[in-house]
């Protein structure tokens, strides 16, 4: 229970840290549903960690229906991730994501085939994960990346890289980012910017379609 209540608060410092639109701690608790939808998938993992399955899916189930989030109770989601709006999120049962990671709606880290066993990527730490991103089956999100929105990633990303497009690709590789640190406004901007740039600078005919 310990445990729980450091993963909250831990929760409550990144989304004023990483939510422009949280003014205060009175607000993201009373008023900001997808911390509220985080924060039941962390009683629901509690749970299922303790083996107390009924509740576990209960609490999973009320969180599907009052949030329209669905993140299942065995999934590993560290404290001081931020889900932002967090309507369509969904995080399956093998998945994980470390901390510092912004996840914003319609996101899903799903599954690629019907199969047993390890089937959902793992995301790293300081992840920016644009609104609608489909990231599917077992590979892995480096360190400090960015995802691009509505991107359909099928491998693995290397750390400090921008991935976008269906299916994703890499546009830049930030060689020199610090690792272990949250974007900026500034470097989200910059990414943006390079990503034009890289398009621009491709002749037409090599262009995906």
């Amino acid at each position: 229970m310990r445990e729980l209540v450091s993963a909250i608060r831990q929760d409550v410092k990144a989304y004023l840290r990483l939510d422009p639109a949280t003014k205060n701690v009175f607000q993201l608790i009373f008023f900001n549903a997808s911390f509220h939808g985080l924060t039941l998938y962390r009683l629901s993992h509690l749970f299922y960690h303790w083996k107390i399955y009924p509740l576990a899916y209960l609490l999973h189930y009320i969180k599907r229906v009052l949030f329209s989030m669905d993140i299942h109770p065995a999934a590993e989601i560290e404290p001081g991730v931020v889900i932002d709006h967090g309507i369509g999120v969904v995080i399956g049962a093998t998945a994980s994501v470390k901390s510092g990671t912004v996840i914003y709606h319609g996101v899903t880290l799903g599954a690629k085939h019907i199969c047993s066993g390890k089937r959902h990527p793992d995301v790293g730490r300081n992840v920016f994960i644009g609104a609608g991103a489909k990231i599917l089956g077992s590979i892995r999100i480096g360190d400090n990346a960015v995802i691009g929105a509505n991107a359909v990633v099928l491998q693995d990303v290397p750390e400090n890289a921008v991935a976008v497009g269906i299916p994703a690709r890499i546009l830049r590789r930030e060689i020199d980012a610090e690792l272990g640190r949250q974007h900026t406004d500034g470097e989200i901007v910059h990414r943006t910017e390079s990503v034009r740039q890289d398009r621009a600078e491709q002749p037409v005919g090599q262009r995906e379609r």
